[in-house]
């Protein structure tokens, strides 16, 4: 991404891109970038666009050898046309004569790097891979999107809304306009705030797989944790998810035999007073001993997985399996 980056910055562009990976936001920005540097978006005449699989590569070929109508390049889109996934010969092996008049973009869902397209163009051209990105930088952009709109947001509170809205930038971008049109008019965002607009799909899950654990339905929580799996939230991201749930269940546990009152547990656990009593009753299902079994299993299984003993989505089915197992 950081070639891209720079051909971007400096003007200077190549043959061919490749741009892929599950960061879809990324991806979409990046590929508009490229679009509107390289031609100008109203030009049709020098701009074509190719979508899904069944595209005709002698038809790309053709149009790649057309000379640009005045204009200084033709510019190419072929998106999710499954070339780099499955063989694409006669194209592979035209690109590295392709003319300089020529840019051909791919944006695509599936990529095998063994495959003799994305070695055509990662030779010739640029190659960038949209990985999720990791919490702290996810957190960096949000507060940055916030201190546009003049808001602030404690890190508590930024933690509940990202453990929320997960990790899809696409989808943090709509919970970030909903929580900014839902506060208009004052400075700062607090937890209720976050609860009563953003979808809270992960944390759900994971409060329910917390659930199914306690009550030692062990199919249910893995099933709960392949869904997210399969919604692209990262396994590393997941084990936080469960261990801070485990740490609150903890901190609701000891301040209750303590005798405090609900308003001081929420604020001490970190959690909206609203949502303090189903956490109350989620911690009935667990003695103070498994819950600190469960945050032992959780470092432990962070540790397996920064060690290189174990890798992350494994680590996580064994916590799973452990803490739910009869």
């Amino acid at each position: 991404m950081l070639k891209l980056k720079e051909d971007l910055k400096n003007g200077i562009y190549k043959k061919a891109y490749l741009l892929y990976g599950e960061e879809r936001y990324l991806l979409k920005m990046y590929k508009d970038r490229l679009l509107n540097t390289l031609a100008d978006p109203s030009d049709t005449m020098n701009i074509s666009k190719y979508q899904g699989k069944g595209i005709n590569p002698k038809e790309i070929i053709d149009l790649a050898e057309t000379l640009p109508f005045f204009a200084e390049r033709r510019v190419i889109l072929v998106e999710n046309s499954g070339f780099f996934k499955h063989a694409c010969d006669d194209l592979a092996a035209y690109l590295p004569d392709m003319p300089e008049s020529s840019v051909l973009i791919f944006a695509e869902e599936e990529v095998d790097k063994r495959g003799k397209m994305y070695k055509a163009v990662h030779k010739i051209g640029g190659t960038a891979e949209f990985r999720v990105q990791r919490d702290e930088v996810l957190a960096k952009w949000i507060l940055q999107n916030l201190k546009k709109e003049n808001k602030k947001i404690t890190g508590n509170v930024l933690q509940q809304f990202m453990a929320q809205a997960g990790t899809s930038m696409e989808n943090i971008e709509r919970e970030l306009e909903k929580l900014i049109c839902y506060t208009w008019g004052r400075d700062v965002i607090e937890a209720e705030d976050v609860a009563a607009v953003c979808c809270g799909q992960t944390t759900n899950q994971i409060f329910a797989m917390v659930d199914a654990i306690a009550k030692k339905e062990q199919k249910q929580a893995l099933d709960l944790y392949y869904d997210l799996v399969a919604l692209k939230e990262p396994p590393m991201r997941i084990l936080f998810l469960i261990v801070r749930q485990f740490q609150i269940l903890l901190q609701v546990k000891t301040l209750a035999k303590k005798g405090y009152d609900n308003r001081t547990i929420a604020k001490k656990a970190g959690v909206p007073e609203f949502a303090l009593k189903k956490n109350i009753q989620q911690a009935k299902n667990f003695n103070l001993e498994q819950v600190m079994e469960a945050i032992k299993a959780g470092i432990q299984a962070e540790e397996d997985v920064k060690t290189g003993r174990m890798g992350d989505q494994l680590a996580v089915e064994l916590l799973i399996v452990t803490c739910s197992g009869k």
